[in-house]
């Protein structure tokens, strides 16, 4: 086939309609005279995540919540880091925050994240979160949930894209994706069957042939083939590898799925511009719905 095929599923157009949405709940927040409170800690001077944090609270203020920033010197002690992660847990305008990372190699990153009041958890990683999230597979939800898989999942679902009874084959194991996303994809009210795969698979493509989505995310440029999809499959493509190119210095950011794949699938999530977006949206959702959270209290 030489065109392409694959329904784009718009991760820009998505989380655009979720932040008008959140904007509206952030008005009636502050109508009860709650301004919702997102802060970020960033340790050292990393100009990527400076960039990333930068997005986050120009997104934030864009929608009406409370920006805080908050920066420490990259020789900061284990101490001082956690001592400004308890002024923030008990500060009553912080709804929830994020620990950019990666962190200074010195620095204890598991101890700091689990420092993390769990109700202002905006990642929705924390350990505590993650364990009530597996315990919890009928009931409401009222913990922050991850950004990243619940993103993946919004952009289905608001694409028209109906998860239940479908096969989900996932594509990596970190925490951020693989090994918490099926915890939202077999809640009875998805209702979804997930296959978990990951780059120590023996022939991944017999289990993404089967998929009816897939969703990959092991980091690995163009692990995912256009023969090793399914005709029709919904297709997510969230892993980044980047590459120098040694003749010009410059590096280039490859995503999982192979451009081929559009020629196959029935819907494709691009990298970039597809659930990049939506997380970023989903995090500022977490931290809207604590400030909810604040008031029904």
């Amino acid at each position: 086939m030489t065109t392409n095929t694959a329904r784009v599923l718009d991760g820009r157009a998505t989380a655009a309609a979720i932040k008008t949405e959140l904007t509206e709940r952030v008005s009636a927040l502050k109508a009860q005279g709650i301004t919702p409170g997102i802060a970020t800690v960033l340790v050292g001077a990393d100009p990527a995540s400076q960039l990333y944090v930068g997005m986050k609270h120009k997104q934030s203020e864009a929608i009406g919540m409370n920006s805080i920033q908050r920066e420490l010197p990259a020789d900061a002690t284990q101490e001082d880091v956690e001592a400004l992660l308890d002024e923030l847990n008990s500060d009553p305008t912080c709804h929830g925050y994020i620990v950019q990372l990666p962190l200074p190699k010195h620095l204890n990153t598991d101890a700091i994240l689990e420092r993390i009041d769990p109700a202002k958890d905006a990642d929705g990683l924390h350990p505590t979160n993650l364990g009530r999230l597996v315990l919890n597979i009928n009931g409401p939800i009222d913990t922050p949930l991850p950004c990243t898989p619940r993103g993946v999942i919004e952009l289905l679902l608001r694409n028209d894209y109906d998860l239940k009874g479908k096969h989900v084959v996932v594509v990596g194991r970190g925490v951020t994706i693989g090994r918490s996303i099926p915890l939202l994809l077999t809640r009875r009210e998805i209702n979804a069957t997930v296959t978990l795969t990951h780059t120590g698979t023996e022939d991944l493509g017999q289990f993404l042939r089967q998929a009816d989505v897939i969703v990959a995310a092991a980091g690995v440029k163009h692990i995912v083939k256009a023969e090793d999809v399914k005709p029709g499959a919904a297709v997510l493509d969230v892993g980044v590898t980047r590459e120098d190119n040694p003749e010009t210095g410059k590096s280039k950011v490859y995503g999982d799925v192979h451009p081929d794949v559009a020629n196959v699938a029935g819907f494709l999530s691009p990298n970039p511009g597809g659930v990049g977006p939506m997380t970023v949206a989903l995090l500022m959702m977490n931290v809207v719905e604590a400030a909810e959270r604040s008031v029904r209290a």
